[in-house]
C-alpha cells in the first residue's frame, strides 16, 4: 500500500470516530436538555390550615390618676385610691395573688388658661398615677369584674382601664400543627390543579410560610400585629390561622 493510499484509509477511519463521537455527544446532550427542561417544570400553590382555639390567661390594667395641690396630697389620694380598687377585685372574687402594683409616678399637673385672648399652660399642683396589673386563668372572673368596672367609675373614682387582654398560652405549638396541616393541604390542591394533565406532583422544591393569624371567630384580620401576623386579644374564643406557599415539581 503506497503513502498515500496508508494516509487516505487513516483520514477516513478518523472521519468515521469523530461522525460517530459528535452523534453520541449530541444525543447525550440532548437527553440531559430534555432532563434539564423537565426539571424545571414546577407548581407553585398555597395551602391554608386553620382552626378554633382559646384563650387560656387574661391580663388586664387598671390605672389610678388624681390631681392634688401638692404632691404629698397626690400620694395620699392614690394610695387611698389603690385600696378602693383591692377592695373592687376582692368583691369579684380577683385573689390578691393575682395583682402586681406598680410604683407611683407623679409629675407636674398643667392647666390652660387665657392671657389677653392667648392659651397658656399653667402648673397647678401635681398628678399622680399607679397601675394595678391582674393577670389569671379565671377568664370568667375578669370579664365580669371588666363588666362591673363601669360602676366604680360611676361611684366618683378617679380610674380607668383597656379591655382585658385574651391570651393563648401555646401559641407555639398550635403555629406548627397548622404548618404541617397547611403543608398537606398544599400537596392536595397541586395535585388536583395537575391531575388533568396526566402529570403528577413531585418533590417540594422550596416552601415559605406567611403570616401566623390569631383572629376573632367571625371576624376580619386587622387586630393587633403581632407574633408574625395579626393576634387578636380581645375576645376568648379565636380562630388561629396559617398560609404557606409552597414549590413542587411536575413529573
Amino acid at each position: 500500500m503506497t503513502e498515500n493510499n496508508r494516509f487516505l484509509s487513516a483520514m477516513t477511519i478518523l472521519g468515521l470516530l469523530l461522525a460517530i463521537g459528535m452523534s453520541s455527544a449530541a444525543f447525550i446532550l440532548g437527553v440531559q436538555a430534555k432532563r434539564a427542561v423537565s426539571g424545571q417544570q414546577s407548581i407553585t400553590v398555597k395551602g391554608l390550615a386553620e382552626k378554633p382555639i382559646q384563650a387560656d390567661s387574661a391580663e388586664w390594667v387598671i390605672t389610678i390618676g388624681v390631681a392634688r395641690d401638692t404632691q404629698a396630697e397626690a400620694l395620699e389620694a392614690v394610695a387611698q385610691e389603690l385600696k378602693a380598687v383591692q377592695d373592687f377585685l376582692t368583691k369579684q372574687g380577683l385573689s390578691q395573688d393575682t395583682w402586681s402594683v406598680d410604683v407611683e409616678t407623679i409629675g407636674p399637673h398643667y392647666e390652660e388658661i387665657f392671657i389677653k385672648d392667648i392659651p397658656r399652660q399653667v402648673q397647678k399642683g401635681f398628678d399622680a398615677y399607679q397601675n394595678i396589673r391582674i393577670t389569671t386563668q379565671e377568664l370568667t372572673k375578669i370579664t365580669a369584674a371588666n363588666k362591673a368596672f363601669l360602676q366604680l367609675r360611676a361611684d366618683n373614682h378617679p380610674v380607668s382601664a383597656q379591655a382585658p387582654s385574651y391570651l393563648v398560652g401555646n401559641l407555639e405549638a398550635i403555629k406548627m400543627s397548622l404548618i404541617a396541616d397547611a403543608t398537606k393541604n398544599a400537596r392536595s390542591r397541586a395535585t388536583e390543579f395537575v391531575k388533568q394533565d396526566g402529570v403528577k406532583v413531585g418533590v417540594m422544591k422550596s416552601a415559605s410560610q406567611g403570616a401566623f393569624y390569631i383572629l376573632p371567630v367571625g371576624g376580619s384580620d386587622d387586630s393587633d400585629n403581632s407574633y408574625g401576623g395579626v393576634y387578636d386579644k380581645s375576645t376568648i374564643d379565636k380562630i388561629a390561622r396559617v398560609v404557606v406557599t409552597i414549590v413542587y415539581n411536575i413529573e
